[in-house]
């Protein structure tokens, strides 16, 4: 019996989730890479990964991290200090928010350094608010394997408000 007949496919969130990973390589950042998908009705409709905007130095050309050498010691936030427009906001920026009501988002991060996913990745709140604002319903983030991710609804984020309760989610 021919073998690629029992092959089973691919789950639709992995596939989605791979098509996010492969964006995430047009990346400029040194530190960590992310890409993004936003799919309406089954169909892609914005991609984005993280990179400097459009006619600025990447800091894969400049040579090193201004983040990491304004605020060495900074894992979360600093983002200021950062020449990147996050994977999200690119996305976001692609498409009408009449076209993203309801969408669900796909986002892959890996470290350049070691290649490995990035572990408890999520959008940060300057992220959650423009996502919540524009009417996607849910996010799907990657975990520690090409196999693994968290399904967040978005709802939730509104509802259980981190920058009131004092929560450091970045």
């Amino acid at each position: 019996m021919n073998d690629t007949i029992n092959k089973k496919r691919i789950d639709k969130i992995n596939y989605y989730l791979n098509i996010a990973e492969a964006v995430s390589e047009r990346g400029t950042c040194l530190r960590k890479n992310f890409g993004c998908i936003i799919v309406k009705n089954d169909e892609i409709i914005a991609t984005g990964y993280t990179g400097a905007p459009r006619g600025r130095e990447n800091c894969i050309d400049l040579g090193y991290c201004t983040k990491k050498e304004k605020f060495p010691e900074v894992r979360h936030g600093g983002y200021d200090a950062c020449r990147s427009v996050h994977a999200e906001q690119n996305a976001m920026l692609s498409v009408a928010r009449r076209d993203m009501i309801g969408a669900t988002m796909y986002l892959v991060g890996k470290r350049v350094d070691t290649g490995e996913y990035e572990e408890g990745a999520n959008s940060c709140q300057m992220c959650r608010k423009m996502i919540i604002n524009a009417g996607i319903k849910e996010l799907i983030v990657r975990g520690k394997s090409n196999k693994d991710y968290i399904v967040v609804n978005v709802q939730e984020w509104i509802k259980n408000d981190d920058l009131l309760k004092g929560k450091d989610t970045y």
